[in-house]
């Protein structure tokens, strides 16, 4: 765990988590620091938009709105206000009201940390739109972008 958290928060590396990287190592809280948040449930499996509020960043890899059936996540805290959200859930979208960031990145320590929680299905590994954002992630996260 040491090297692990070191080889990003000290030796200036990236770490991308992808949907259920925030299901797991609960007992682990510097874990839950660099994925950003821990899920809490998925209660809409189904068609979602999801909005793009930061289509300058680099590790964004889209810039438009799209819609998406997906496993959308919540988590046990908010992490927006913790993380730079890159994109979010349209909950009107999906018959629900509130704040429900999907896509964000953060510093941690000398690196950099990005979560997605996009993923769950083999569809949505096969869209263009979230092939592009895992590239950009790869890019920022290794600091070629």
């Amino acid at each position: 765990q040491a090297d692990f958290l070191s080889f990003v928060h000290d030796d200036g590396k990236g770490f991308i988590g992808i949907h259920s990287a925030t299901d797991t190592l609960y007992e682990w809280s510097d874990y839950g620091r660099l994925v950003g948040a821990y899920f809490k449930e998925h209660p809409w499996t189904q068609p979602g938009r999801v909005i793009v509020e930061n289509a300058s960043h680099p590790a964004a890899g889209v810039s438009d709105a799209f819609t998406v059936e997906e496993e959308f996540y919540t988590f046990r805290e908010n992490p927006r206000g913790r993380v730079q959200v890159l994109m979010r859930l349209d909950a009107a979208s999906v018959g629900a009201s509130g704040d429900f960031p999907l896509v964000w990145t953060q510093s941690f320590g000398a690196g950099r940390s990005y979560y997605n929680a996009l993923g769950h299905f083999p569809a949505t590994w096969m869209d263009t739109r979230f092939q592009a954002q895992i590239v950009a992630a790869i890019k920022w996260t290794g600091r070629r972008s």
